[in-house]
């Protein structure tokens, strides 16, 4: 495949920037959620984390994880794992089923990723980075791009023989960075953490710019972006091209459209009950028609999401929390 091909289903290249992406949640970024996020100002959306070992060994229920809606595009399908050979058939199943690009995911630091050599502990090997990126790389004509924190500090070695264990090193990012420079990536989003924070302390926004010089493809800063307010501040503390919102997303799909109003226009709306009620309405019939009934269980927390902020909240979650049909919930929002 030549280089020419690689490079001509680059989606990024042809948005607008700032661009503003849904980043990737296990358990929240399903179909549903994506399609309301991208009818909301999401620019792209990332799935949730799929595994690449699931998808080598043909896992039924990681296929199914796998379900988009046409809507939602442009699409990124995130994979996790550890072992290169196992990267490379998921990479060509993902590529056949119609996704937009393919992302790595080398920043998750959940003890279920993480805890079994994936996602940001990955950035101990820096080799074995480079080939599951070149495993990918070889194999899609897709855009390819991965997802990071700051930093990770290398395990600590202990020497029997003097009962000592060795310094623990900092492995950053910009190391992986510069060790991948040959490789076709597309883009990378950057959390402003390192591993150790995990989702605590101050967003590291200097370093997020610095790497700028050094990574000249798109650049999406990631984390405690919460507000159109704080989104604006992060885009001029790191000169990036755009944002990846998380966890700011909880319950408020439409945070892209008031960034991008606030942007624009140095002002945004709030959303009415009767919109927010609309709205999940809206998303639980999504998640009905990819995945039925369970789409509604699987709905029950994003339900909790939408009406947080809500008066007579706590007695509306109790009720929201066993909601088993699309009545159900049409019923509870009649109620209050």
């Amino acid at each position: 495949m030549s280089k020419s091909n690689k490079t001509s289903k680059n989606f990024w290249l042809s948005l607008r920037k700032p661009i503003l992406a849904l980043a990737p949640m296990a358990g929240i970024t399903d179909p549903g959620f994506c399609t309301i996020c991208r009818k909301n100002g999401a620019d792209v959306v990332y799935t949730e984390m799929i595994s690449a070992d699931g998808l080598h060994h043909d896992s039924k229920k990681t296929l199914e994880m796998l379900k988009i809606l046409p809507r939602e595009k442009p699409v990124i399908v995130q994979l996790f794992g550890k072992n290169p050979e196992k990267f490379v058939r998921a990479t060509k199943i993902v590529t056949k089923l119609g996704f937009s690009g393919i992302d790595i995911n080398f920043g998750c630091p959940a003890k279920k990723v993480a805890g079994h050599g994936g996602g940001a502990t990955l950035m101990r090997d820096l080799n074995l980075c480079y080939d599951i990126i070149k495993s990918v790389c070889d194999n899609t004509d897709l855009p390819v791009s991965i997802k990071v924190r700051t930093s990770i500090k290398s395990e600590s070695i202990k020497n029997k023989n003097l009962n000592t264990k060795t310094k623990k090193k900092i492995i950053t990012s910009l190391d992986l960075i510069k060790k991948i420079k040959d490789l076709r990536v597309s883009a990378i989003m950057i959390h402003g953490r390192s591993y150790e924070q995990g989702f605590n302390g101050e967003i590291d926004y200097n370093y997020i710019k610095n790497i700028k010089k050094y990574f000249k493809g798109i650049i999406l800063a990631n984390g405690n972006i919460y507000t159109p307010e704080k989104a604006k501040e992060t885009i001029q503390k790191t000169k990036v091209q755009g944002l990846g919102i998380a966890r700011g997303v909880y319950g408020k799909p439409w945070i892209f459209q008031q960034i991008k109003d606030y942007l624009e226009k140095g002002k945004y709306k709030e959303k009415s009950w009767t919109q927010i009620k609309k709205i999940a309405l809206e998303h639980a019939k999504l998640n009905y028609k990819v995945k039925n009934n369970y789409g509604l269980i699987e709905m029950r927390k994003h339900l909790l999401f939408y009406t947080k902020t809500q008066k007579n909240a706590k007695e509306m979650r109790r009720e929201l929390v066993s909601v088993k049909t699309i009545k159900d919930i049409e019923k509870i929002f009649k109620k209050y």
